[in-house]
């Protein structure tokens, strides 16, 4: 089980070009301010160890995914950017210290209103920001799926975007979004990620979406800081080998989607599925279809005593137990209004029991709701 205090992690062999001072723990430009919440937030949330990176997070972070607005082929639906400028300042007000977003995300949109967000700040109040790159998408045809794309150029090229559309000088995490599918060997997007922290316009580097073979074959190259693996009631694979082999290598995990794209909240339902926008990348995908979405669902409904028990929200039940599992650094939860961050902040000091713990796998078990591990040791 997890703990909210910095533990000592295992790194890089000490043989390793990135074990060695000018490494990936030495980025080239002067260290910005450490990111810390505002003087309004009072208490900061519960951190813990981004892996071996030195760096401490809160354990939940702020997805802007939807922030990247309709349009698109994986969009939300319409967002009001002025809305997520709120979503993203209260945030920061209660004690989230990071920001995952994703160039893909609305086409570059998202990035640009995060990075508005940050020109807003001081320095000192600015929030860690995480990025990713690799997905190419084509402005002509915005509801084409993006290809998979991970060749250096493309890698660098998107990196440098993300930069200028963020207003930053170095990303403080660079993920790759999604494994290439173009035919370029993992070496080789590697060590173009390698290169971009050598020269100071990456702090950390990460992989999104990984198999523990790719992981392996990046690790031989450079130490990987983070992975970004899915992870939550219904998608619980990567409990089973991804967060042993981050335990191992001493790397980072956030993980995404701990509500599963809304379907463990506590009002999500059919008709709110049938309400979706045309355009909402979730009227079209397996796990919202009326089979899954049952057994989602009923698995939902069996957190509501857990919930009540601990005077909280489903939501908060669903991201608590993504929290519990060992290894796990934060999670990433999206929200487009302060609203719904109020729906699962109390997640972050949620201590969940043996006995929620027991009666959430039999829940599990008897919905037959997605796969994976049933529960964390």
């Amino acid at each position: 089980m997890s703990t909210d205090t910095t533990t000592s992690a295992a790194g890089p062999p000490a043989g390793r070009p990135d074990a060695q001072p000018g490494g990936h723990h030495d980025a080239q430009l002067p260290h910005r301010p450490e990111a810390r919440p505002s003087h309004s937030s009072g208490l900061p949330l519960p951190s813990r160890p981004l892996g071996a990176t030195g760096e401490s997070i809160s354990v939940l972070g702020l997805g802007a995914w939807a922030i990247g607005g309709g349009g698109w082929s994986f969009g939300w639906g319409p967002q009001d950017d002025e809305a997520s400028l709120a979503t993203m300042r209260h945030a920061i007000e209660l004690g989230i210290t990071w920001i995952d977003t994703a160039g893909v995300y609305g086409y570059g949109h998202s990035e640009e209103v995060v990075g508005r967000f940050l020109a807003g700040l001081p320095a000192t109040d600015r929030p860690l920001v995480f990025t990713k790159g690799g997905l190419s998408w084509d402005v002509a045809d915005p509801m084409a799926t993006p290809v998979r794309d991970s060749s250096p150029a493309i890698i660098r090229t998107q990196c440098e975007d993300s930069l200028r559309r963020l207003g930053v000088e170095r990303i403080d995490l660079y993920q790759f979004h999604w494994p290439d599918e173009t035919g370029v060997p993992v070496e080789e997007s590697w060590g173009e990620m390698a290169r971009l922290v050598q020269e100071g316009k990456v702090r950390w580097g990460g992989v999104s979406n990984y198999s523990v073979d790719l992981l392996e074959r990046c690790e031989a190259l450079r130490h990987v800081d983070t992975i970004q693996p899915h992870l939550s009631l219904i998608a619980r694979d990567a409990a089973a080998d991804l967060l042993p082999w981050a335990r191992e290598h001493g790397t980072g995990v956030i993980c995404y989607s701990p509500m599963e794209s809304g379907q463990l909240t506590d009002t999500f339902s059919r008709e709110r599925r049938e309400a979706l926008a045309g355009d909402d990348w979730r009227r079209r995908v397996p796990p919202f279809a009326d089979a899954a979405l049952t057994k989602n669902l009923a698995l939902r409904d069996a957190l509501r005593p857990i919930a009540e028990r601990h005077g909280s929200t489903t939501a908060a039940v669903a991201v608590a137990w993504v929290l519990t599992w060992d290894g796990v650094s934060g999670a990433i939860v999206g929200a487009r209004s302060p609203e719904q961050i109020d729906g699962w902040i109390g997640a972050a000091a949620l201590r969940l029991t043996d006995e929620d713990l027991d009666e959430i796998a039999a829940a599990v078990r008897a919905t037959g709701a997605g796969s994976g591990p049933e529960r964390p040791a």
